[in-house]
């Protein structure tokens, strides 16, 4: 079973909005034992959906389409999809009480435009949309399974959970084998350098295969495998997941849904720790990462972001000879900040973080990327100095990600 996902909507074209249904969509499928070979984007024109679902059909034996099913004269989708396949579209009496108990429930009267929603291709099987005003259809047409979805996910994910998964499964559409992924996660080395310590496992892949992604500053491997069942796929990762995970030790801060910060919290709540931050050009974004974690209030005590240099001396203790001597980004300033911090939180361990994230600020001597980035305990404190390239946004994620990374490697070395 080889399948297609087109996205229709101009808005995804321009950048405007993330593509997220292609990546839900994409882990279903592998679930579901059905390869995806091809993921298509197409703007809000009928005649190129039409070429675009001409090219799919000649690929794929399962076909999905999101987006274009809303009111309006530029949500082509059903119409040009059964003008391709034949088909004659009818009002669909369930689907148009639907729509109209939806806009009653909220005490309005259902648009006559709105009446187009519930116009379905002669055939189809309705997908009921219970969060919207749009539903969506399964065709079946020879050997060909054609679904068309809404585009916003807060609608189209229950659909296809709710009917379209079932009707696969009914319908026996979908593999024998089941596709299982196991993601690596690396901080602290370069994709080539990843790459080129595992290369002689690359040139062996077969099943499972090996790939590589690099999101913002970080490396992932992610391992794939497919066998009959869950259990033997995870077998067959088994095997070139011990040897990575040898290869790459401590570099390695988690996998799959882990992230920096969840290793952080469940390192400090193992070691029954407390941190703070003291945040200057990141902006509380080492603050805000830790305490998205539930439960972080067990560990995390304060979070507090000192921008102005009068800041750093009230809040932190910073010396104002400190500041005069060496300038808010420096490694003395990160030290006394990391020290301020720890003592006035009275956590066992505190970081700090000043540099400059740009686009202006930057010097000569003190170039825009440049940060230091200090950690302390009860007995010790140190600050190191890094220069980040990037944009603004990059910069501040990178100086949090190393604090944070900074943060666990201590955590993991701490005994009490």
């Amino acid at each position: 079973m080889r399948a297609e996902l087109i996205s229709t909507g101009t808005e995804i074209l321009l950048g405007q909005i993330l593509n997220s249904n292609a990546q839900y969509l994409g882990q279903w499928l592998a679930d579901l034992g059905i390869d995806l070979y091809f993921q298509t984007t197409v703007g809000d024109n009928a005649e190129r959906l039409a070429d675009v679902m001409k090219t799919a059909m000649g690929r794929a034996d399962l076909i999905i389409v999101t987006g274009g099913l809303g009111p309006t004269s530029d949500d082509l989708t059903k119409e040009a999809i059964s003008e391709l396949l034949g088909l004659e579209l009818i009002m669909d009496e369930n689907s148009l009480s639907s729509i109209e108990a939806f806009f009653l429930d909220r005490g309005k009267t259902m648009p006559e435009i709105n009446k187009k929603q519930a116009l379905i291709p002669k055939g189809a099987v309705v997908i009921p949309n219970k969060r919207g005003t749009a539903p969506g259809v399964i065709i079946e047409q020879g050997s060909k399974t054609i679904v068309i979805l809404p585009g916003p996910p807060v609608e189209m994910q229950p659909m296809f959970e709710e009917t379209v998964v079932p009707h696969f499964k009914k319908k026996c559409i979908g593999g024998s084998d089941v596709i299982v992924s196991r993601v690596l996660k690396i901080l602290g080395l370069g994709e080539s350098t990843v790459e080129e310590r595992i290369n002689d496992l690359v040139l062996q892949q077969n099943n499972p295969t090996i790939a590589f992604l690099a999101p913002k500053g970080e490396v992932f491997i992610r391992l794939t495998a497919k066998a009959e069942s869950e259990s033997a796929a995870e077998k067959l990762i088994e095997t070139p997941e011990k040897e990575i995970r040898k290869r790459f030790g401590t570099f390695i801060y988690g996998s799959d849904n882990d992230s920096l910060e969840k290793a952080v919290m469940r390192l400090l709540k193992e070691k029954s720790l407390t941190v703070s931050t003291a945040e200057s050009c990141t902006g509380g974004l080492i603050a805000k990462r830790l305490t998205d974690i539930s439960g972080a209030s067990e560990s995390f005590m304060s979070g507090i972001v000192t921008y102005d240099n009068q800041a750093k001396m009230d809040l932190l203790g910073v010396s104002p000879q400190t500041l005069e001597a060496y300038g808010a980004v420096s490694e003395e300033t990160a030290l006394e900040m990391v020290r301020g911090v720890r003592k006035t939180c009275g956590t066992d361990v505190a970081v700090s973080v000043t540099g400059i994230a740009g686009p202006g600020g930057g010097t000569a001597e003190k170039p825009v990327g440049l940060v230091y980035i200090g950690l302390a305990d009860h007995d010790t404190a140190a600050a190191k100095r890094y220069l980040f390239t990037g944009d603004r946004e990059t910069i501040r994620w990178q100086a949090a990600n190393t604090a944070l990374n900074k943060l666990r490697l201590y955590l993991m070395n701490y005994t009490v």
